[in-house]
């Protein structure tokens, strides 16, 4: 077998042993200083019991939501190189999609029409989660918030304090809303039909929000 032969057939080998991690661990094949790296990572492990829950009640301005907010500290082994891409994709695998790459918001907002999770791979900063007197969260790297329709969250300090690619189940276009008169009850109708995905972001089918919520 000539030389090139055999690099073919040991690239397909690779490829098989890849494959069989698909499910339980993340690989990304990115072009790097002329050569092909390929990035094999997996999220922290991490039980369901391990999970944060913070409930957050309608405060008259903004309907929060009767699910909690679910919080994944350190879910994210967040590799050095191509980390947005890492965590998107981690996303994407689970069924969540139409995804940003950007710090978040310096006020309260919150979407009526679908869920939101939220992965950190750079950074620190407090958020508000609920209103103005909601729950402060500290997050950085590494961390993962999955926020329920209704439920307001807002930076605390610079929207670019942290960089992080939030994401929706289903590839879902998501409405902004802001506390403001005019939105209810228009929005807690919408928030009404919002489904409880049957897919985590992190877990997948296998755990975290497909076993805490529950309409």
């Amino acid at each position: 077998m000539s030389f090139l032969g055999r690099k073919r057939q040991n690239y397909q080998l690779l490829k098989l042993h890849l494959t069989i991690f698909e499910h339980s661990a993340l690989v990304t094949l990115k072009p790097y200083c002329g050569f092909n790296v390929i990035l094999l990572t997996a999220p922290h492990f991490m039980t369901t019991e391990k999970i944060q829950m913070i409930y957050l009640k309608d405060d008259g301005t903004f309907p929060n939501s009767e699910l909690p907010v679910l919080f994944y500290k350190g879910a994210l082994d967040v590799p050095f190189l191509f980390p947005a891409s890492y965590v998107k994709k981690l996303f994407e695998d689970n069924g969540w999609s139409n995804a940003w790459d950007d710090g978040v918001f310096e006020y309260h907002h919150y979407h009526s029409n679908t869920h939101e999770v939220i992965g950190v791979y750079e950074g620190e900063t407090v958020l508000q989660l609920g209103g103005e007197k909601g729950k402060k969260l500290k997050v950085e790297k590494g961390d993962v918030l999955i926020i329920p329709a209704g439920v307001a969250h807002k930076n605390l300090n610079e929207d670019d304090d942290i960089q992080c690619i939030g994401a929706y189940p289903g590839g879902m276009d998501y409405d902004m809303n802001y506390g403001k008169a005019n939105e209810r009850p228009g929005t807690d109708n919408n928030i009404k039909k919002v489904r409880v995905p049957e897919s985590d972001p992190i877990f997948g089918v296998l755990g975290g929000l497909a076993e805490i919520w529950v309409k």
